[in-house]
C-alpha cells in the first residue's frame, strides 16, 4: 500500500482546518507545535522530515491536548531529548502511553506497521517489555471507552482512505505488534 505523508496533510487539514483552525506541516528535524500568532494565522503541528511516524505521533499529542494546550507551545508539555537518566525516562514514558496508543490507532486505521518506542537510545534503557505492554493496556480502555474526540475523527478519515474496516477492535492490535509485548 502506498504511504505519502501528503495525503495524511491532506486528510487532516480536510478533518480539522475549518473547526480547529490547525494544519499539519512537514518540517525539518524536529517536530514541533506552534499555536497561532502574529506571524501565522492558524496553529501548526510540524512533524519531522515527512516521516509518517513523526506525524502521527504529534497528530496524537495534538488530539490529547485540550483546549488550553492547544495555545501553548509544543502544549506545555516537558520533554528532556535523548539521553534521559532513569527517573526523567519514567516521566517520559508515563506522559507517552496516551498518545503512543492513539498512534498506533492511527498505524492501524492506515494499515502501516506500529512499534512502540521509548525514544532514549543514549540514554537509561528502561523496561521496553513494560511500556508496551501500559500502551497495549491503554488501546483496551480506548476500545472499550472509546478513543478522545479528535482522535475518533482521524481514525475515521484514515480508514475511509485506506479501506481500513471499522470499528477498530482488539485484534486490529493484536496482530500488529510484536507478540511478546503483548503476553
Amino acid at each position: 500500500m502506498q504511504h505519502n505523508y501528503q495525503d495524511l496533510i491532506q486528510l487532516f487539514s480536510d478533518t480539522f482546518f475549518k473547526h480547529y483552525n490547525t494544519r499539519l506541516i512537514k518540517g525539518g528535524d524536529e517536530p514541533l507545535y506552534l499555536p497561532a500568532n502574529e506571524d501565522c494565522s492558524y496553529h501548526q503541528i510540524i512533524f519531522a522530515r515527512g516521516y509518517y511516524a513523526s506525524a502521527f505521533h504529534e497528530v496524537a499529542h495534538w488530539c490529547q491536548a485540550g483546549e488550553a494546550r492547544r495555545l501553548l507551545e509544543d502544549f506545555g508539555y516537558w520533554y528532556m531529548p535523548d539521553g534521559r537518566n532513569e527517573q526523567q525516562q519514567h516521566t517520559f514514558e508515563l506522559a507517552e502511553i496516551i498518545p503512543q496508543a492513539i498512534e498506533w490507532a492511527f498505524n492501524i486505521a492506515a494499515q502501516k506497521k506500529f512499534h512502540v518506542s521509548s525514544d532514549n537510545l543514549n540514554g537509561f534503557q528502561a523496561d521496553t517489555d513494560g511500556f508496551k505492554k501500559k500502551v497495549f493496556e491503554q488501546v483496551q480502555i480506548f476500545i472499550q471507552q472509546g478513543f478522545p474526540s479528535r482522535a475518533h475523527q482521524f481514525i475515521e478519515a484514515l480508514a475511509q482512505f485506506y479501506h481500513t474496516p471499522l470499528p477498530l477492535t482488539l485484534e486490529h492490535f493484536t496482530n500488529t505488534e510484536e507478540p511478546a509485548c503483548l503476553n
